[in-house]
């Protein structure tokens, strides 16, 4: 089968190993639990996003995330008006690449908004596939998004979750099988691997399947990576997104945490360093 060409993580990211730092937007307009005030939710997205880039994360994520309960599919044009709001002040705080994720699983609105702000990437929950979630069964639309992106004349990437969190397939979970048919069939640009839940990292052996079977292209951690287990994570996988493991005391709804983000940065950092010198060491016994 035809191979999309795979994306560079250098010339998105400047690194080939990215760590992708989270801000967690507070409640939105017509959420549940909207505040009232979109000045607290700019205010706290900034001081996140500069806490994140000072503490030496190569890009930004930024997500809908407290405005649980989600839509399963299209959120309502006031999120989408926020979120355009909410990224370009970031924007204008740091230099870092932004990317977009409209939960539950509004693809089409994170592409719009990606595209028209500028921004480098969107990560898509649910491309390819059907999937039993808390918010119904959600179907992927790589067709429509695929053509939307192209009718934009976009090159917003897509990072896709394989098999994602809170969810179960409703076909067989062949994790080899998911991870091909996401890039193959569903065109992603890189795939995401998780854990069950948010927080909750993927395992070690998942990983490595997931590596064998994306053949190249970039397979990223999407959740559950601290300073304590990174070094393990990404011994198998080519960036991380990170975010419960970098708020203060690590709990979620906190903000994030300077100190917190340059540990973690610090110990992917080693991890990549001492994977590096495996190999290098490798290539010269190979030779010898």
């Amino acid at each position: 089968m035809l191979r999309i060409k795979d994306v560079d993580l250098y010339q998105l990211f400047k690194t080939r190993t990215p760590i992708i730092g989270v801000v967690h937007l507070l409640p939105l307009p017509t959420s549940p639990r909207w505040g009232g005030s979109l000045k607290a939710v700019i205010d706290r997205a900034e001081q996140e996003a500069t806490a994140l880039a000072s503490g030496g994360v190569d890009a930004i994520i930024v997500e809908n995330f407290f405005d649980a309960p989600f839509p399963k599919n299209q959120v309502d044009p006031a999120v989408v008006s926020a979120m355009t709001i909410v990224v370009q002040r970031i924007q204008n705080m740091v230099t870092l690449p932004v990317g977009l994720n409209v939960l539950r699983n509004d693809a089409k609105s994170a592409m719009a908004i990606a595209s028209c702000v500028r921004a480098q990437f969107i990560r898509v929950n649910v491309l390819s596939g059907v999937m039993a979630t808390d918010q119904g069964l959600i179907e992927g639309e790589a067709h429509h998004l695929l053509r939307y992106r192209r009718e934009l004349g976009s090159d917003v990437k897509i990072f896709a979750d394989v098999l994602v969190k809170h969810a179960r397939p409703l076909s067989s979970p062949n994790l080899t099988v998911a991870v091909q048919d996401t890039i193959e069939r569903g065109l992603a640009d890189a795939v995401i691997l998780s854990g069950w839940a948010t927080g909750s990292p993927p395992n070690q052996e998942d990983l490595e399947l997931a590596a064998q079977a994306a053949a190249g292209t970039p397979v990223f951690i999407g959740s559950g990576a601290s300073w304590e287990n990174v070094a393990i994570l990404l011994q198998a996988a080519d960036g991380v997104i990170v975010s419960s493991s970098l708020k203060r005391h690590g709990r979620r709804e906190q903000t994030i945490d300077p100190i917190r983000v340059s540990q973690f940065v610090e110990a992917a950092h080693r991890s990549w360093n001492n994977r590096s010198d495996r190999k290098s060491i490798s290539s010269v016994s190979l030779k010898s």
